[in-house]
């Protein structure tokens, strides 16, 4: 329990700290986040911010990590070590991708083919590893289950191991794209992510005094690692606390694909490696929205530029839109809210789906036990 409060503490300093410097010297740099012509035209005044701070998010979860079990004298596991490698894997594909934007001061940075490339590379090698027989501990237990996973595992949705990577890639892809397009106000991100990380810190460390390792039982859970995967979530939560003090509007700096891409694909991972795979639906529910109103406006979109018999058909008049711009919550910019209103209540929302998610994990152990 102490490495918790050391990662999550010494990450919140660090990237307290380290995010005031990473202002200075992409400042300096010319490293500013250059906006979208179509987009709200209050973001205007946030072209030339410096971006990619969400390196800070992931250095200070790494040296905070690292730290902890340095001072605990305790060492690193499979599974937090598989949790790293996808956090700072992503990143790297979203710094690739903000670095492409402001060299060449355009708000496009990597082709989204090459994007979903350097995902799908991550991933899959993840989702190999994880499920890799040679990380198995002294239980038999690995990172990943070739389950499908609720709460925990469906004992008779086992899948073939090829089936269960290109799960994992699904999810991991999925939730870091989710996560992305949610980097879209100040600190709306990095402050729905707080209360998601810091929900997976509870689920883990509530799994580590449940485990099957400690007692076997009907409802025990068999998660390796947990207690460990429970300091890095502390750590990213405590790195996402410090960089909210600089991102919060007005931004000072913005975390750009590097955090947000990170991000989810570290959520992707929490949910796989904690069987929490379909739960995170839940406790992620509002990335979950916003990637809806994406799919569903492209959809919409695209019938109603199709035949006049398809339109008669869906009842969609030409150029037809559900909403007045996506992501979400630019629809309701266009609403005239202002962004601070939009951003808090979000928060708001994440914070309900992250209670009626841990609700549902509590309510679930209760009902077995009883």
């Amino acid at each position: 329990m102490r490495a918790i409060l050391f990662g999550g503490g010494l990450s919140l300093l660090i990237s307290l700290l380290g995010t005031r410097y990473a202002i200075r010297f992409f400042t300096r740099q010319g490293f500013g986040q250059p906006i979208r012509d179509d987009g709200p035209t209050t973001h205007h005044v946030k072209r030339g911010t410096p971006t990619m701070g969400g390196a800070v998010i992931i250095l200070a979860t790494v040296i905070g990590y690292f730290a902890a079990k340095l001072i605990t004298q305790t060492a690193p596991t499979a599974s937090a070590l598989l949790l790293l490698f996808l956090l700072v894997g992503i990143g790297a594909v979203g710094f690739l991708d903000d670095f492409l934007k402001v060299s060449r001061q355009h708000n496009l940075g990597l082709r989204s083919r090459a994007k979903m490339i350097g995902q799908t590379v991550v991933g899959l090698v993840f989702g190999f590893l994880a499920l890799s027989p040679t990380l198995e501990d002294e239980r038999g237990w690995r990172p990943a289950s070739d389950h499908l996973s609720f709460i925990r595992d469906y004992e008779g949705f086992a899948l073939p191991t090829v089936l269960a990577i290109l799960l994992i890639w699904l999810i991991v892809t999925g939730a870091s794209n989710a996560v992305n397009l949610a980097d879209g106000l100040d600190g709306l991100a990095a402050g729905a992510s707080i209360l998601v990380f810091a929900a997976y810190t509870l689920v883990n460390i509530w799994q580590n005094s449940q485990s099957c390792a400690l007692e076997a039982g009907p409802k025990c859970y068999e998660v390796r690692d947990p207690l460990d995967l429970a300091v890095v979530a502390a750590a990213i939560t405590g790195a996402c606390f410090g960089f909210l003090w600089w991102n919060a509007s007005p931004a000072q700096i913005m975390m750009g694909d590097t955090g947000s891409l990170a991000l989810g694909g570290a959520m992707a991972g929490f949910a796989i490696m904690t069987r929490t795979e379909l739960l995170l639906v839940v406790i992620g529910g509002l990335f979950v929205a916003i990637t809806l109103s994406v799919m569903i406006q492209v959809s919409v979109f695209k019938l109603s530029r199709a035949s006049g018999l398809v339109r008669s058909v869906f009842k969609i008049q030409a150029g037809h839109r559900v909403f007045r711009m996506t992501p979400l919550h630019h629809h309701f910019e266009m609403l005239g809210w202002e962004q601070v209103t939009i951003v808090i209540r979000f928060w708001i929302v994440t914070g309900l789906a992250v209670a009626t998610g841990l609700g549902i994990f509590y309510a679930e152990w209760v009902a077995g036990i009883g």
